[in-house]
């Protein structure tokens, strides 16, 4: 039987990378350790590991519902995840484009203002 923490850790690494996911274990208390291991069971080890959809286009449904959320606190991280997932930058343009359409022009436009700065990070980096 499969444990949903280390398949979620797993893949929670795959997808946002070991000094990410690293700085989230070591930045971990007492108050929030629930909460890491809730997220790391179910998004990860539940949700991101099942066949039904690929890693690409998890990646770009949660970008649209981060924009839609306007949870621009984890959109930065996400863009990061959808390029380990293999989305261009133009494609990353496109989910929020089209999400814009959905979720209102400011949502958007907060979005590519974040995804533009993520990006020109990692052509830095």
């Amino acid at each position: 039987m499969n444990d949903p923490y280390q398949d979620g850790m797993r893949v929670r690494r795959e997808v946002l990378g070991d000094e990410h996911v690293d700085r989230a274990v070591a930045g971990t208390t007492e108050f929030t350790a629930p909460f890491q291991e809730y997220i790391t069971k179910s998004a990860w080890g539940s949700i991101w590991t099942r066949d039904g959809l690929d890693r690409r286009s998890r990646s770009m449904i949660t970008l649209a519902v981060l924009t839609a959320l306007r949870s621009e606190g984890e959109i930065a991280m996400h863009v990061r995840a959808a390029i380990r997932n293999g989305l261009t930058p133009a494609e990353i343009g496109e989910v929020l484009l089209h999400t814009g359409v959905y979720a209102g022009v400011p949502t958007a436009n907060a979005a590519f203002a974040i995804a533009k700065k993520t990006l020109e990070e990692l052509d830095e980096a």
